[in-house]
């Protein structure tokens, strides 16, 4: 067949200056700016486009818009490769390679059609009764083979190289709709001297006029407002762009995209946040198919359609014609079919044809039977011939293209977002919007008014509305006018005629009417039962050109009205929206805030392999110590242990607790005491929740009477300073307290070890950090590079510590001056691994074992609190079921197999127990202890078990491996505290 072989020597809205290749399934075709994949397609001669969901049918082009259920196509290769894409609204752009979709091992050829033989096995809700059997566990077997048939296109698994912006505009009046009715709106609310935001999700404006002749009077008025607007700055327009979803404050998410494949270094799709104050909907409406066999077949478009192809984009897109309408607008379809030199015959089901456009056909030869309706079609990848019922003529024509129009359905979705239902309006054969919230209104067809005269004046006025909403009253000029003569299209519910073969309500997902029929007679009458049940109006297009055909089946089903059998709820997106546009940017390490210590440049310069812990970039391991991190960790575990480390703490929550009531504050807010706290003195101290759970835990140093330094985990950090926020908001408001966050003021760092004094008198030996005036969990204060230098004494790792904070600036050069005093004893850095290992030689808890489930009492730190009342959390910790001697509580494990190790996250079972379920309790964190030389682990384990010197098995089924471990104190190393003393 040859190139354009469909397209019109002369007309439409194409550029023919500028011819643009594409591929399709490998072909190499042409079109030219301004087409769309589709109307490339059909210009090319390509009518066979794609199979469909389940039986695997041919399918071909069926509209012209996003309502499209057919001919999905998948664009790009590799990371770039995005499934599901309406050939419809795709602008043809130079070197778009497309494929068709659903079908193997070609397009022409599909084996899997041969389902359309097991129809009778596959009618709706079929697998809800066929792969729940025969035994429990079946579906484990048609799993693999299911989701190997699901789907339609095949997305990429290789990385998404595609840009993606999100970004947030405002506007007075947003207009959604580029048509007549949005184009009027437009021009009177800018006039009236509102901001006006036009959005249109073609990549021309002008809606439906799009579809008269491209030398008419809509031709004329298109370029009049459109320079007119242009001359606004005021206005903006966003083209080849989406609205997608409603939300409250009057806020739309729209959708740009971009799919030209050759241009570099452009972002592929933004969604943009739109604010305005006040919204007119102007998105029009949509036309409705008609049920008889076959009605699926290539060939068969909506009439509407069929008149886009010919007068926007110069395609007949077919020469034997066959109109099959329910009222008077599908006449202007057949009318300029014709006079592009097609045989047209109208197939009317009402009894009389209306007298004026019958007029005009009857000048252009064409034939009008009224009273018939089609019943069949024959033809595989392309019709041929329909099959007619009716007054008079032959039962059968030879036709190549089919249009069909059963009404026109508003495009409600957008309003009914918010929760707004939709109401019946029977002079119309359809729903409406039923109603606006505050700042909203509608205009054109989706409020009813089908003619473009009508759409005008109404978008008109809804501009003037808006504008005023927002206090904008400038007078507005009277609205261009337009008036096509197009008749009123009178109501008339089209007969579902259910033939021999397959009568599709849904085409994208293949319900049928006899599927509907079915959930009827098995109870699925409710229209969101039958939405679930035969899977009707889920696929991409959300069954825009099936909703109302299903549910007026249903209503005559049910001898029920329209209005009693409802519709479905219209929820966001109104069409499929990618995920990489809603992420934009915030991909990797931008999906989140990335957070950087004032030392983490010299920690990369000097061989530290970073690790994302949280919101921070903390040194996992330092190479030089080792080979890999087992290795390198033990390491550092040993040079803390037999010198002295330097770690990196800034991470740790920091905030400022201030105010005469802030040692009451604390005293509640802690679950041990600090309202006795000496100036100059730190505590340890435990948080709870109300429900009596620990919430995070850190320590508070008083530095005087009115002020406190509070740290908290670096995972709760912000946790906690909410929580802080929240109980004086609400709880206790008469407290005089101010709490502030100074965590990113101060660099922190700690030296560990047995020599961590002497490295310390080193690097600051103008302070007396001797015993006497620095004891444990002591207080100094001073100053260094100009910045103020708090040096706190604790520990986290069981050796004599001190904890350094320094102003952030002055970090790295505290940090080095640190390692340049502590070379000559052996002060190397080491990291969070170490750390961690470090703390469980401790027995110290952290995030494990503080996992949001355990009480004081289960972590072995109910007697700090002893007597003790009055703090959050201390009444409901008292419940019978947190003190019942089998609750699990906190033990130490040590492995006594040689040459095996334990692993966090093991199950723990007493010796005779069967090795299934979840055992008695779990292992929460291990290390590989240097000390001992063997691993060692915290473990939570039932109480009535938990006796040192027992013995547990740990089983681990990831690796199918169960070791035999000894229960002993938590506290592994040190239990007297001599060393942290010393």
């Amino acid at each position: 067949m040859n190139p354009n072989d469909r397209r019109l020597p002369a007309g439409g809205h194409i550029d023919r200056a500028q011819p643009i290749g594409f591929s399709f399934d490998g072909r190499t075709l042409n079109g030219y700016q301004g087409d769309t994949l589709a109307s490339a397609l059909l210009a090319n001669g390509v009518t066979l486009t794609g199979r469909s969901f389940k039986y695997h049918r041919p399918r071909g082009i069926f509209s012209a818009g996003p309502e499209e259920p057919n001919a999905l196509v998948t664009l790009g290769t590799g990371g770039r490769r995005e499934p599901n894409l309406p050939a419809t609204t795709l602008e043809l752009a130079q070197g778009i390679s497309a494929e068709s979709q659903n079908r193997w091992p070609s397009l022409a050829f599909d084996m899997q059609s041969i389902n359309g033989l097991f129809a009778p096995f596959l009618s709706a809700g079929f697998y809800y009764k066929t792969f729940m059997g025969p035994t429990r566990r079946a579906w484990m077997f048609y799993e693999h083979f299911i989701r190997r048939a699901a789907g339609l296109g095949r997305a990429g698994t290789e990385p998404d190289p595609g840009r993606y912006e999100v970004r947030h505009v405002f506007a007075d009046v947003a207009i959604v709709g580029g048509g007549p009715a949005g184009l009027s709106a437009a021009r009177a609310a800018a006039i009236a001297g509102a901001s006006v935001a036009l959005v249109e999700q073609d990549f021309l404006l002008g809606g439906q006029l799009l579809s008269e002749r491209s030398d008419g009077e809509a031709a004329a008025w298109l370029k009049a407002i459109g320079t007119e607007l242009a001359g606004l700055p005021n206005v903006t327009v966003l083209r080849k762009t989406m609205a997608f979803g409603t939300y409250d404050g009057n806020a739309l998410g729209l959708i740009e995209r971009n799919d030209d494949p050759l241009e570099e270094g452009i972002t592929r799709q933004v969604f943009t946040m739109l604010r305005a104050r006040s919204i007119v909907f102007a998105a029009g409406a949509i036309e409705r198919p008609l049920a008889f066999s076959n009605n699926d077949r290539p060939g068969v478009m909506l009439a509407s359609a069929a008149r886009t192809y010919l007068n926007r984009f110069a395609v007949l897109p077919g020469r034997k014609v066959l109109v099959a309408t329910t009222n008077d607008g599908a006449y202007r379809t057949a009318i300029d079919l014709a006079a592009a030199g097609a045989q047209v015959t109208v197939a009317d089901q009402r009894d009389a044809p209306p007298a004026g456009p019958a007029a005009e056909a009857a000048r252009l030869n064409i034939a009008i039977r009224s009273g018939t309706q089609i019943v069949d079609l024959r033809g595989g990848h392309a019709v041929k011939a329909a099959k007619l019922t009716g007054s008079g003529g032959n039962p059968e024509i030879a036709c190549d293209l089919v249009c069909v129009s059963g009404g026109w359905s508003p495009t409600v979705h957008l309003t009914s977002h918010l929760g707004v239902k939709p109401i019946y309006r029977d002079d119309i054969d359809g729903f409406v919007p039923g109603g606006f919230p505050a700042g909203q209104f509608g205009a054109g067809a989706m409020t009813g008014r089908f003619s473009a005269a009508g759409a005008i004046e109404d978008g008109h006025h809804a501009g003037i509305e808006a504008a005023s909403f927002c206090g904008k009253s400038a007078a507005a000029p009277a609205p261009l006018k337009l008036d096509l003569g197009e008749a009123a299209a009178n109501a008339f519910r089209a007969i579902p005629f259910v033939g021999p073969g397959k009568a599709f309500v849904d085409f994208q997902m293949d319900v049928t009417a006899k599927d509907v029929e079915l959930a009827h007679r098995e109870g699925y009458e409710s229209v969101e039962h039958l939405k679930r049940y035969t899977t009707l109006g889920m696929g991409t297009d959300q069954g825009k050109t099936s909703n109302f055909a299903a549910l007026s089946a249903m209503a005559v089903l049910r001898q029920a009205t329209i209005p009693q059998t409802g519709t479905t709820n219209f929820r966001p997106p109104y069409a499929p929206v990618a995920i990489g546009a809603l992420a934009g940017r915030a991909v990797g390490h931008h999906f989140k805030p990335f957070r950087r210590t004032p030392m983490h440049d010299w920690h990369v310069a000097n061989g530290a392999e970073m690790l994302e812990v949280g919101l921070w970039m903390r040194p996992y391991f330092y190479r030089p110590a080792g080979s890999d991190v087992n290795e390198a960790y033990v390491a550092e575990m040993r040079t803390v242990r037999g010198a002295a480390g330097l770690m990196d703490i800034s991470t740790l929550g920091k905030i400022d607790v201030q105010g005469p009531d802030a040692a009451m504050f604390l005293d509640r807010v802690y679950a041990n005491g600090f309202a006795k706290l000496p100036v100059g003195r730190a505590r340890y101290g435990v948080i709870l929740r109300d429900d009596g759970i620990v919430f995070d835990d850190g320590t508070t140093t008083r530095l005087s009477e009115t002020c406190f330094f509070m740290t908290t985990s670096t995972a709760k950090a912000a946790d906690v300073l909410s929580r802080l926020e929240f109980l004086l908001d609400t709880a206790w408001p008469d407290l005089r307290v101010a709490v502030t966050s100074v965590s990113d003021e101060w660099a922190a760092m700690s030296v560990a070890g047995p020599r961590s004094r002497d490295i310390l008198a080193a690097a600051f030996p103008k302070l007396d950090i001797s015993n006497d005036a620095l004891p444990h969990m002591g207080f100094i204060e001073a100053e260094f590079g100009g910045r103020a230098l708090r040096i706190i004494r604790l520990s986290y790792s069981g050796e004599r510590a001190y904890e350094i904070y320094v102003g952030a600036s002055a970090g790295e050069q505290a940090w080095s001056r640190l390692l340049e005093a502590g070379a000559p004893f052996g002060l190397k850095p080491y990291g969070v691994e170490a750390l961690g290992a470090l703390r469980v030689e401790k027995g110290h808890v952290a995030g494990p074992e503080i996992d949001g489930r355990t009480t004081l009492d289960d972590l072995g730190l109910g007697r700090m609190v002893g007597k003790r009342a009055g703090f959050v959390g201390d009444v409901l910790r008292r419940r019978t079921a947190f003190l019942a001697p089998d609750r699990q509580r906190l033990v130490g494990l040590e492995c006594i197999e040689e040459g095996k190790r334990l692993r966090g996250g093991a199950i723990l079972f007493a010796p005779g127990d069967a090795v299934a379920g979840h055992g008695r309790g779990r292992i929460t964190s291990v290390t590989f202890s240097p000390e001992f030389g063997r691993y060692v682990g915290l473990a939570l384990l039932a109480g009535d078990v938990a006796v040192e010197g027992n013995q547990v098995l740990a089983a681990y089924p990831m690796k199918a491996e169960t070791v035999r471990a000894r229960i002993v104190s938590p506290v592994f190393l040190d239990p007297k505290g001599e060393r942290l003393h010393g």
